[in-house]
């Protein structure tokens, strides 16, 4: 499908490349801040750059490497692969050649997250002396290791010769750097603010290095073992010399170093043994991460697979920010704390590791909003959207120190809190966060309700450009049945669905705590929300809800998936919970993979938009708890069974953050979108989201119980064991089998005190 040309205009870089940053520029830039967030902000994807849909990740906490599967980072072109840290890129080039050949691609694997493993072969080269290699006569390893602490990444290369001869003959490699912040690799912002410095050889280490305008030196600092042989540029070259049979090995480390003022000389090169010492310990840490994740056993089925690349994905983006644990968003681009993509991962992981919620909800507690900012967005109560640590960031040249931009963190800051409250059967973090959560419900009822009826509403302060503040937070996301952008100020239908849900949780807290008037005062207020709700949102002609009611009231009267997260909350009424799913299922939404953003009949419908009718699975996670809710069992095995099927045809069986809308029936495979992030994470977290939906867990830790609501099976499994589930201060291992009257519960281990029920109640309504 060609792109017309409003998205390419939309696709656009704000600032040229081919234009020079001058001095100044940076100060000019400070009396515009508004105009720079408008055009930050509002693109209709999240990076110019090109497609990221093949490449290997690998990431230990802050610090991450993105290449091609061949193992290499082009050295020319616009892409966003390279060595990140603190949200700068410090290589955007890293290629190697034999004897002036790039070596061809065997596989690529990055399984254990922090290690890469690249399996490549020779082309046909020429050797010293005129001899020629026929191509696929040597073996070539390359594996790589990040290093948080130090901070680095760590290559090994082997070389192998699987001939009979001996063989010589020059191996090059070549690194380059820019020291982009990532905005400007996302084509969102200038190239560069500071002094970069030509690279330069000391001895034999090569080094690079940049004066932020931030007052930070940042280095690059590369030692070879063996040295090279000739050293050119940015360019090592090494004469590989191996005997019939024989193996050379190269090893490459690339230290980063940040620094106030000029930074001190690079240390000694590391020695052999820190390779093996770290390979080892990022091998048990992995292990560990798995052993403290509840385990999904099917008996080799490819669900295990699938769940165990899921928590991989996670265990990659977990990153911490002082002592505290959260999920970050996605690589490349998102490698951060997010409130709205943080707080739902957390959600969707709550079965299996509820520990990062804890940690993410202190995390955004301590960022929560305390004054008004229109820069940032801030206002007191209000939950953080993003936060960064870049060069830029530390200018001010973004908002996002943090950047509060979101109508809908705070009220799932308070949903979190109360599910983590059901599965952990505890008041101890709601005391604890007592204040931020006073002064987020504040926030709801003074800041958030700019619409009247006590809708949570936001509105763009940008001069022509609308900023968008929900989970679909490009610029063109909300759109009129006529396909124009819709009017702000808006209130979102999931937003409503949030604040419900938001009140009704927080109120059962303050029930247990002892405070009956508090939590009455919450919940007619919910229920007055939901009252008005159903009123204003629902479109009897569309038998759905609207996406969102504008400014002047009028609805944004197209279908979208937005209803469907609505049903997540419980904030629709039931009679019409049923025409809503029958029309997100309907042909034009559902396209056999997931249900798409917005249908295929809207005017706006693009299916490599960005939310304009591609497929997110985080999205259909929701959906599909929203769906058993009220009682369509079927239609949420149908998205699951649909997203298990779209994962084995992506990188790694690794569901990405989204893929394109085209019909199952157009095409075999889903189509990835470009830059789409992998892994990304409540991506990664929507395959255990939704069997945690599929087999009914319901917590109730306070009353030491545990709920199983019509349970379900995938249709290819006969039975699913969980080990390790935490629930109110018990462990439990479950047994689900299929029988002959739905799907049976056997407790096979238990420790602690757990009651556990068992409802086998049909309330199938498809």
């Amino acid at each position: 499908m060609k792109i017309d040309r409003r998205s390419l205009l939309r696709f656009s870089l704000v600032w040229p490349a081919s234009l020079p940053l001058w001095p100044g520029t940076l100060l000019q830039a400070a009396e515009s801040k508004d105009d720079r967030r408008e055009e930050t902000l509002t693109k209709a994807r999240p990076a110019t750059a090109d497609s990221l849909a093949d490449a290997i990740v690998i990431k230990h906490e802050n610090v991450f490497f993105v290449a091609r599967p061949d193992g290499s980072v082009p050295l020319k072109d616009s892409h966003g692969m390279g060595l990140y840290y603190h949200d700068c890129r410090y290589v955007n080039g890293y290629e190697i050649e034999l004897a002036g050949r790039k070596p061809a691609q065997l596989s690529a694997s990055s399984a254990q997250g922090a290690i890469g493993v690249f399996a490549l072969t020779n082309s046909r080269i020429e050797l010293m002396g005129g001899h020629v290699l026929d191509a696929e006569e040597l073996g070539i390893t390359w594996r790589r290791l990040i290093d948080n602490e130090t901070p680095a990444l760590r290559d090994r290369l082997y070389i192998q010769n699987f001939t009979l001869q001996a063989l010589e003959f020059p191996v090059t490699l070549t690194i380059q750097s820019a020291f982009e912040d990532l905005f400007a690799v996302r084509g969102l912002l200038p190239k560069r603010l500071g002094t970069l410095h030509p690279p330069s050889w000391e001895g034999d280490r090569l080094c690079f290095s940049y004066d932020g305008k931030d007052g930070i030196v940042r280095t690059m600092t590369v030692y070879f073992d063996p040295p090279p042989t000739k050293r050119q540029r940015t360019t090592a070259e090494f004469v590989v010399r191996l005997s019939p049979r024989g193996q050379q090995r190269i090893d490459v480390t690339l230290v980063i170093g940040e620094s106030k003022g000029r930074a001190a000389a690079g240390r000694s090169s590391p020695g052999p043994e820190d390779f093996s010492r770290l390979d080892s310990d990022l091998e048990r840490e992995t292990q560990a991460w798995m052993t403290h994740v509840t385990k999904v056993v099917t008996n080799g089925s490819a669900l295990d697979q699938l769940m165990e690349r899921s928590f991989r994905g996670l265990r990659v983006l977990r990153t911490h920010l002082g002592n505290e644990t959260y999920f970050a968003a996605g690589v490349p681009w998102f490698v951060a704390l997010f409130g709205r993509d943080s707080l739902i991962t957390a959600w969707q992981m709550l079965a299996y590791h509820p520990r990062i919620a804890e940690q993410t909800l202190r995390l955004l507690a301590k960022y929560q909003g305390a004054k008004e900012d229109q820069w940032q967005d801030e206002q007191p109560g209000k939950i953080l959207h993003e936060l960064r640590i870049g060069e830029m960031a530390n200018l001010s040249a973004i908002p996002h120190t943090p950047f509060y931009g979101t109508v809908d963190a705070t009220p799932l800051f308070l949903m979190l809190i109360a599910e983590h409250a059901a599965w952990a059967g505890s008041l101890s973090l709601f005391d604890e966060l007592r204040a931020s959560i006073e002064r987020a419900l504040s926030w709801m009822d003074t800041y958030g309700d700019r619409h009247g009826e006590a809708y949570l509403t936001y509105t763009s302060r940008s001069k022509d450009k609308l900023i968008n503040q929900g989970w679909k937070d490009s610029g063109d996301a909300i759109v009129n049945a006529d396909g124009e952008v819709a009017v702000p100020p808006l209130a979102l239908v999931e937003v409503q669905g949030y604040g419900y849900a938001a009140k009704l949780g927080i109120a059962e807290l303050f029930k247990r705590a002892g405070d009956q008037d508090r939590a009455d005062r919450l919940i007619r207020e919910a229920q007055r929300l939901r009252e008005r709700f159903n009123r204003d949102f629902w479109m009897e002609d569309e038998d759905c809800y609207a996406l969102a009611l504008q400014g002047d009231e009028r609805p944004a009267a197209v279908i979208s998936s937005n209803a469907g997260q609505a049903l997540w909350t419980g904030i629709v009424d039931q009679d019409r919970a049923e025409q809503t799913i029958r029309r997100l299922m309907a042909e034009d939404m559902f396209n056999g993979w997931g249900v798409r953003t917005l249908s295929s009949k809207a005017r706006a419908y693009n299916p490599i938009g960005y939310h304009l009718g591609t497929v997110w699975p985080h999205d259909n996670s929701i959906l599909a708890a929203g769906f058993r809710r009220y009682g369509h069992d079927v239609d949420a095995l149908r998205i699951f069974h649909g997203l298990f099927d779209a994962a084995y045809h992506f990188h790694a069986h690794q569901l990405p953050e989204l893929f394109c809308g085209f019909g199952r029936t157009e095409y075999e495979v889903p189509i990835s979108y470009p830059v789409a992030c992998h892994p990304q994470a409540w991506a990664s977290g929507a395959l255990p989201f939704l069997l945690t939906t599929l087999l009914g867990l319901t917590p109730d830790g306070f009353e030491k119980r545990l709920r199983i609501k019509r349970p379900m099976l995938p249709n290819f499994l006969d039975r699913l064991e969980l080990r390790r589930l935490h629930v109110g201060g018990a462990v439990v291992d479950l047994a689900f089998r299929r029988g002959t009257q739905g799907v049976d519960v056997d407790v096979v281990k238990l420790q602690g005190v757990l009651d556990i029920q068992v409802d086998n109640e049909s309330r199938e309504r498809n």
